[in-house]
């Protein structure tokens, strides 16, 4: 029998139909052509994507578009899907060709990957989802997900989609509106992202920046975990920027309180105080009075007697004590005596020699005389 028959010679293989529903099986879906005879569209022919049955797809009283699929003497076997997959080809063609952005909702989760109904069956492989790795994808059925195709291909009804693709370019976007914000100088907030050895990445909100180790405190840092934790909100000061290359320099320490502030609230001038022996240079010695606090005791200053380098009386690491002559907050200067000490010391020793020198002084007589009135 020819394709075409007597009794519908008006209709044609490969024909398009408009129909009413008018029955919903669990295998089929029997429409009204408005030919004596209902057109049936098998569960196979209503939709690109696995279903289970034809009510997930489609209601008695819905008006279809079908294709003529098959025709004999006694049934007309129609397709929904045919006309659904070449309407879709033409709109995702224009989308591919645009570059568009648009949405889609999830279908099945498969191995390697998610399908997503766009008309017909497109896939969006595991790595294509999220730029970051995603271990169960359980969340992400029937979700609606931002998409671009990044690969479409007719003849092999292959339609790859993109999440990741939308997800970055925004970050990008984002970056890039970040970068143009900020200055340097500027004093920010953001989040403790990544901690490594060298370092910590704090994202300013859309891009990240790098606070080495050496600007996360006052003190020396052996480890950056030591001071701040991932997650962990801070302020941070933008000490440089490079656009082209998208780095951010932070310091931590520029918006922390420094060791020198207040600093005459914790020694005062004239004060004697503890400290250790830092470095010795040719004009003198740095005292370390406080930590990351130090004070210069300038060659002059160190011994009562002249001495040729610092070496000769103190050696890196000694503990001595320092008077302090002068301190500048502004300037993160502090003057210090070891002379002064040790003057003052003399002087309070040579005092104390005189107050015994002053005490009356018993004589041998004096004392026998005292034993003789005992017996008396």
């Amino acid at each position: 029998m020819s394709e075409s028959t007597n009794e519908f010679p008006e209709l044609n293989v490969g024909d398009t139909v408009q129909g009413t529903v008018v029955k919903v099986e669990d295998n089929q879906v029997l429409v009204d052509i408005g030919f004596k005879t209902e057109g049936i569209v098998p569960l196979n022919e209503l939709s690109n994507l696995s279903i289970e049955s034809a009510s997930n797809v489609v209601n008695v009283g819905d008006e279809l578009s079908l294709a003529i699929k098959k025709l004999s003497d006694d049934e007309v076997i129609l397709s929904k899907k045919a006309v659904d997959s070449n309407r879709a080809w033409e709109d995702l063609e224009e989308k591919y060709s645009n570059g568009e952005v648009f949405q889609t909702e999830v279908k099945e989760i498969v191995k390697g990957g998610l399908v997503a109904d766009v008309g017909i069956r497109g896939f969006i492989p595991a790595s294509l989802v999220e730029a970051h790795f995603v271990d169960d994808f359980s969340d992400y059925l029937n979700k609606q997900l931002d998409v671009k195709i990044v690969e479409l291909d007719k003849e092999q009804n292959r339609i790859i989609l993109s999440h990741r693709a939308v997800v970055e370019e925004e970050a990008s976007a984002k970056r890039s509106k970040v970068l143009q914000s900020i200055e340097e100088g500027q004093v920010l907030e953001g989040t403790v992202q990544r901690i490594t050895n060298f370092g910590v990445f704090v994202d300013l909100g859309g891009i990240d920046g790098l606070v080495h180790i050496s600007q996360l405190a006052h003190e020396h840092v052996n480890k950056a975990s030591d001071v701040v934790s991932e997650g962990e909100t801070v302020k941070v000061q933008v000490l440089s920027i490079d656009r082209d290359n998208e780095r951010i320099s932070l310091s931590r320490k520029k918006v922390l309180p420094g060791p020198w502030a207040n600093i005459e609230d914790k020694i005062k001038i004239g004060q004697a105080v503890e400290g250790t022996v830092k470095r010795l240079v040719n004009f003198g010695a740095f005292i370390e009075v406080l930590p990351n606090v130090e004070g210069l005791v300038h060659i002059s200053q160190i011994a009562n007697r002249h001495i040729g380098s610092p070496q000769e009386v103190l050696e890196v690491g000694q503990t001595i004590t320092v008077k302090v002559l002068d301190i500048n907050e502004a300037d993160e200067r502090m003057s210090l005596s070891i002379k002064e000490i040790e003057q003052e010391q003399e002087e309070k020793e040579y005092k104390q020699y005189q107050k015994d020198e002053d005490q009356p002084s018993f004589q041998f007589g004096d004392i026998i005389g005292d034993k003789l009135n005992k017996f008396k």
